[in-house]
This record gives structure tokens, C-alpha cells and sequence, in this order.
């Protein structure tokens, strides 16, 4: 099962300085078919302007990923924490039992993120941060595990929870599969790009909330850049 998600079906807000669309019931925008993907509850597409962002605010009992599209975005965070994520890079905080943080587009041009919110599982913790740029040459023509609370998935950014991220970068006319293991619910955008999935075609910034289906083979009908949430059900 592919159900696709079209980009101008989100839900969002625009706020003059934020551009928000949103993949799943979030804020003021609610849709009961839409309230996350197995553990996934959050997928956000933001649109951040120069000089602007995300003044402190609190999280917790939240996996939060941020996956910088184009520009950069800067943390800060009560742990004393500060870090700059560049485009194709990507951020980690576990809020676990309680955190405060602030997003920046400190630069002067636009800045726009997915952010991603994974449910945790097992025990809480206290909260952490971390960030890692992933060359996009590493994971040209193929998936690389960008994040990872499974086991195996070697030096990926730590995450709470049994779950993966993961992105992929395709030229023109290349494939790339991925297995999909029984019962896992998958959720992929094309950051860039088009690409048809087991035949589904996605145009940048659409998603697909994939079950059932063993094998994903996804070809690029031009360059695309894909991020992918694996997650327990």
C-alpha cells in the first residue's frame, strides 16, 4: 500500500517569517486520517526566513530529527549545547525528560528543514543532542542511514526509539530499492526531484506512507534527493 500525499494537500500555516506545511495533524491543523505513521507523529516542510526562527521553547518524550534542505539552521539548548546543521545535514535532539531549546536561520539567505518527530520508546532518559554532516556523495545512488535506534545500524546518530531516517541522493534515470521488513510503516518525500516508487509517481515535497509492500524500487525521472522514515508500527 502507497498512499500519496500531495504537497498542496498539507495542512500548514504561513506566519511571514515561518512557511509551514505539515504532513500530519500538527498546531492549529488537524485531520484525524493524519495523525502519524506508526511511531512517526511528525513530518514538518519549513520555509524559515533570514535572521529568523524559533525563539526557546520546551520539548520532551520526543525523538526530533532535523534534516536541513537548503541554507542552515543553528541550536541552542539549555544542556549549554549550541551547533550549526548545514544543507543535507542532520540534527538529533532527545527531549526525553524535558529540554529547552531555539532554531536559528542565522544566515542570509532562506533556510528550509524537514523536521521529523519519532515517538520514543522504553525508559526515559535524560535529553541529549548531537549533529553529523553527511557528505551527499556518501549516499549517491543509494540509502544511508542517517539516524538509527536499531541495532546494527552503526555510527548513525543515536535514536530513542526503533526507528530509522535515511537519505539517498539519484540521478536521472537511476534506482535504488530498499526492503521493507513485515509490519514497518515507511514514509518517504523527495526533498528535491521526481521519482516513481513501485510505480506511484512522488514530485518533490509529496509524501507516501508506504506499508505492505516488500520491496520499494524507486527510480529518478530527474535528480532527486530522498529522505525515508522507517518506523515500528
Amino acid at each position: 500500500m502507497i498512499d500519496v500525499r500531495r504537497f498542496d494537500s498539507l495542512g500548514g500555516a504561513n506566519h511571514g517569517w515561518l512557511d509551514a506545511k505539515h504532513h500530519f495533524s500538527f498546531a492549529s491543523y488537524h485531520d484525524p486520517k493524519r495523525m502519524g505513521w506508526g511511531a512517526l507523529r511528525v513530518w514538518n516542510d519549513d520555509t524559515i526566513a533570514p535572521g529568523t526562527g524559533f525563539p526557546p521553547h520546551p520539548h520532551s518524550d520526543m525523538e526530533i530529527i532535523t534534516y536541513v534542505r537548503e541554507g542552515a539552521i543553528t541550536h541552542e539548548d539549555s544542556l549549554g549545547n549550541k551547533g550549526r546543521t548545514e544543507a543535507g545535514d542532520v540534527q538529533v535532539m532527545s527531549a526525553g525528560t524535558g529540554i529547552r531549546h531555539a532554531e536559528y536561520n542565522a544566515e542570509p539567505d532562506t533556510t528550509r528543514i524537514f523536521q521529523i518527530w519519532i515517538i520514543p520508546d522504553g525508559e526515559r532518559k535524560a535529553p541529549s543532542w548531537g549533529s553529523r554532516p553527511f557528505p551527499k556523495g556518501e549516499r549517491s545512488g543509494q540509502f544511508v542511514t542517517l539516524a538509527s535506534g536499531i541495532e546494527g545500524d552503526g555510527d548513525a546518530l543515536p535514536l530513542r526509539t526503533d526507528a530509522r531516517v535515511l537519505g539517498a541522493t539519484l540521478k536521472a534515470g537511476q534506482t535504488v530499492e530498499y526492503t521493507v521488513g513485515k509490519g514497518r510503516h515507511v514514509y518517504m518525500v523527495p526533498a528535491k526531484g521526481t521519482v516513481e516508487v513501485n510505480g506511484v509517481q512522488l514530485n518533490a515535497r509529496d509524501g507516501a506512507a508506504i506499508r505492505d509492500e516488500d520491496v520499494l524500487r524507486i527510480t529518478a525521472s530527474n535528480d532527486a534527493e530522498l529522505v525515508l522514515v522507517d518506523a515500528a508500527a
